[in-house]
C-alpha cells in the first residue's frame, strides 16, 4: 500500500470508530439542519476533526477541502478532499448504508481514494496507476455488455429540486432499459460498489466533491470509466457523474442524452470554459 494511502486509512478507521459508537445512541445526538432535508450531527464534525487531524499529522502542508469544515490550504499542491459521514441521512434513521470519504488530489489529479463501510468493515481503496481493492483484493467492474441486464445505482434528489423533472425522465428511461435501479443513499458507497462489480453503472446529478471524488477513483483504476452526462471530464466540478464498465457507460450515455436540459448543458459548458481559460493563462505564464 501507498505510504500516503496507509495514512489516509489510518484516518478512515478512526473516523469510523467515532461513528460506530454514536450509532449506538443516535437519539442522543445533535442534530442540526444545514438546509432543507440536509442534516450534521455532533458525529459529523467530530469525524472530520479526527481525518484533518490524523492526516495534517503527517502532512502539515496539505490542504483540505471538507464537507463540514470547509477549506484550508488551497495554495497547497496536494489537497484532500473529505466526507466524514456520507449517508448522514441513513445514520440518523439507523440504517446501515453509509460511509467514510477520503480523496487526495495532488496538482489537480485524484491520485488517492479511501471509503470506508464502518457497518460491514469493507475498506476500499485505489492509488493511481495501482490498481483499485476491497479489504485487499484486488477488483475490477463487471464485463457485462448489455444495459438491458445490468443494475444500476442511482441517487434521488433530495436538497435542490430543479432538475427533479429531468432527473424523474432519466429514471423512467433507465427502469425500461435495464435489469433494475437501486438507491441506497450513499453516492461514494454507490461508486465503490461499481468499482466492485456489484453494481454496472451509476449516475446522478448535482453532487459535491467529497461525495464522488474518492469513488470515482476507485471505479477508474478497477477499470470502470467516469464521466459527466456527455462523457467529458467535468464531473468533479459540476457534480453531474456517469460512471460504468465501458460498454455500459456508453449506453447509460446514450440513454440519457435526449433528456439534458439547457441548464445542465450551461453548467457542464461553463466548467469547460472555466478549464479552457485557467490553461490558457498558464501557458501565456
Amino acid at each position: 500500500m501507498h505510504p500516503i494511502l496507509t495514512i489516509a486509512v489510518k484516518a478512515a478507521r478512526r473516523a469510523g470508530n467515532i461513528i460506530t459508537r454514536a450509532s449506538q445512541d443516535v437519539g442522543a445526538l445533535k442534530i442540526q439542519s444545514k438546509t432543507y432535508n440536509d442534516f450534521v450531527t455532533e458525529v459529523d464534525r467530530a469525524a472530520e476533526r479526527e481525518i484533518i487531524e490524523t492526516l495534517r499529522d503527517a502532512y502539515p502542508d496539505h490542504g483540505f477541502i471538507g464537507e463540514e469544515s470547509g477549506t484550508s490550504n488551497l495554495e497547497s499542491d496536494n489537497i484532500w478532499i473529505i466526507d466524514p459521514l456520507d449517508g448522514t441521512t441513513n445514520f440518523l434513521h439507523g440504517f446501515p448504508q453509509y460511509c467514510i470519504s477520503i480523496a487526495l488530489q495532488q496538482n489537480g489529479v485524484l491520485t488517492q481514494a479511501v471509503v470506508y463501510d464502518p457497518n460491514r468493515n469493507d475498506l476500499f481503496t485505489a492509488t493511481r496507476g495501482r490498481g483499485a481493492y476491497l479489504n485487499d483484493k484486488r477488483i475490477r467492474v463487471t464485463s457485462r455488455p448489455k444495459l438491458q441486464d445490468s443494475i444500476i445505482g442511482t441517487g434521488f434528489p433530495f436538497r435542490d429540486f430543479q432538475h427533479l423533472d429531468t432527473y424523474l425522465a432519466m429514471f423512467k428511461d433507465m427502469i425500461k432499459k435495464t435489469a433494475g435501479l437501486r438507491r441506497p443513499g450513499s453516492a461514494a458507497l454507490d461508486l465503490a460498489y461499481v468499482a466492485a462489480g456489484w453494481y454496472d453503472g451509476f449516475w446522478e446529478i448535482g453532487l459535491s466533491k467529497w461525495d464522488i471524488a474518492a469513488g470515482a477513483l476507485l471505479v477508474q483504476e478497477a477499470g470502470g470509466i467516469v464521466g459527466d452526462f456527455e462523457g467529458n471530464d467535468s464531473w468533479l466540478e459540476t457534480g453531474n457523474i456517469v460512471a460504468g464498465n465501458p460498454k455500459v457507460f456508453s449506453q447509460m450515455l446514450q440513454t440519457l442524452a435526449p433528456h439534458l436540459t439547457d441548464a445542465l448543458r450551461s453548467k457542464i459548458a461553463e466548467k469547460i470554459v472555466h478549464t479552457d481559460t485557467a490553461e490558457q493563462t498558464d501557458t501565456e505564464e
